[in-house]
């Protein structure tokens, strides 16, 4: 079978096409929003700038905060894992692929989960 036939054939190893154009055009979005994202990190950081815990606390505190906070961090989360599938489809083959994938959604669960425990335990226990 020449290579135009195997691309050409849906049931070969190029995958699912409808699959990868979410993936690609969810990449670009969800880096889109992180661009969008940097301004409030930028402005968080920066208004925190010498405060102490109290001051910290109760900035993350707000509801409005503490929501953007939340959306940034499953953005990330989102755009990471999708970044990570891309390099592991191109360089992990055979058996190791699906471990390595199985890898990556666990281990950015487990980044978002840590990362919005984090952040519940600062807006309710301080």
């Amino acid at each position: 079978m020449t290579d135009f036939k195997k691309i050409a054939d849906p049931n070969t190893h190029y995958g699912n096409g409808r699959a990868a154009t979410r993936d690609f055009r969810l990449q670009r979005l969800t880096g889109a929003i992180n661009i969008a994202g940097l301004a409030f990190l930028i402005w968080l950081v920066v208004s925190l700038a010498g405060a102490d815990r109290a001051q910290f606390v109760t900035t993350i505190a707000n509801p409005f905060v503490a929501f953007g906070t939340a959306v940034m961090i499953i953005v990330a989360v989102i755009h990471m894992r999708l970044g990570m599938r891309e390099v592991i489809e191109d360089y992990v083959h055979g058996r190791t692929n699906r471990l390595a994938l199985l890898a990556n959604d666990i281990f950015t669960l487990a980044v978002a989960l840590l990362a919005l425990g984090a952040l519940l335990k600062l807006v309710f226990w301080g």
